[in-house]
């Protein structure tokens, strides 16, 4: 799939319409994942069940938005302002999008006028369009159009090979040239999990339960920033290096099976590696990049150059052979050659 932005140019009045139903559907939105947690599963609703003077064709897709959080991410709160079209409730002109808005009560087909550029106009028009999401950006309301088209990188079948970690958060190399890419700060991670853990005491002292909840809120919008932005980063680098396979270290269980004591364990339980890697997994499949997990055990002892096993107490890499790297890469290296 491919995103696409058109910029809106709406009067007063539909501008304040779409704010109200932008507002309306993260209210019904945060409703539904209320109920979810309630019931421990995901309510088997239909527009009939959504309360609001809002068009049934957004119900429908405020519950299937919903519905999708709630499975990826589990326990979640939307504050960003948007709302949803499916393709058979909105359409593209030259100069305008039409979709279904409220006036007077009802749900009626409104002509929003659009700056698409001919070269935008001519993909789209030629494309089979998905969803449509209308989002405010600083002071422009702006339309993102999904178009099924699979972005042709899989072309070149070289493979990265990526390292998850705490003190670096992601290490990718290259499996033909050993190019290398660092991203995230995992000292500014922990330096902002201590930050609010101690808010959270000292508000816990001063018995304060729902500025505890807004603290947590933020923390978790902050690192899921941070996490979106290294995946971004990351899936670029593999693009741009012509990679059709992405190697990811399986860590499911690692909480179970980790012999991490203190402040090691500490951190291993509030690092968000399944975050992360949920989504690099989801912005490679955007992007036509296979993604296959593989076992990480002995991926940051093996010596890649001999094979032979070495445990490391440092962030430097250092094998009897003569070999001798940073960790994080020597992991990295391993994962890409892993089958």
């Amino acid at each position: 799939m491919k995103t696409v932005k058109v910029k809106l140019k709406p009067t007063k009045t539909q501008a304040l319409e779409l704010k109200r139903m932008s507002m309306e559907y993260i209210r019904q939105a945060n409703l539904l994942i209320r109920v979810a947690e309630a019931e421990g599963k995901f309510p088997n609703y239909t527009s009939k069940n959504i309360e609001s003077n809002l068009p049934s064709s957004v119900k429908n897709e405020l519950i299937r938005y919903a519905k999708s959080k709630y499975q990826k991410y589990g326990k979640c709160f939307f504050k960003k302002q948007t709302v949803s079209w499916n393709n058979q409730n909105f359409s593209v002109n030259k100069n305008s999008i039409c979709f279904p808005m409220m006036k007077d009560g009802k749900a009626k087909r409104t002509l929003i006028k659009a700056i698409i550029p001919d070269e935008l106009y001519s993909l789209i028009s030629s494309s089979k369009l998905g969803s449509m999401r209308v989002t405010k950006k600083g002071h422009h309301w702006m339309a993102l159009l999904s178009l099924p088209i699979p972005l042709n990188v899989t072309q070149n079948k070289d493979i990265l090979g990526v390292d998850l970690g705490i003190l670096c958060p992601a290490v990718g190399v290259i499996k033909s040239s050993g190019k290398t890419i660092f991203l995230g700060n995992g000292r500014q991670n922990k330096f902002v999990r201590r930050k609010y853990n101690s808010l959270r005491k000292e508000l816990s002292k001063q018995k304060k339960i729902k500025a505890i909840k807004n603290i947590r809120d933020k923390e978790s919008l902050i690192m899921r920033d941070v996490n979106h932005k290294i995946s971004r980063k990351l899936i670029r680098f593999a693009i741009d290096n012509k990679c059709g396979v992405i190697h990811l270290e399986d860590l499911s269980g690692i909480h179970r099976t980790s012999k991490a004591g203190g402040k090691n364990k500490a951190n291993l339980h509030n690092w968000s590696f399944f975050e992360l890697s949920s989504f690099i997994k989801y912005k490679a499949r955007e992007a036509g990049i296979k993604v296959v997990q593989v076992n990480p055990e002995y991926t940051s002892q093996e010596c890649p150059s001999c094979g032979q096993l070495n445990k490391v107490k440092s962030r430097q890499y250092l094998c009897l052979c003569g070999y001798k790297a940073h960790r994080d890469i020597v992991g990295a290296i391993n994962i890409a050659k892993k089958t």
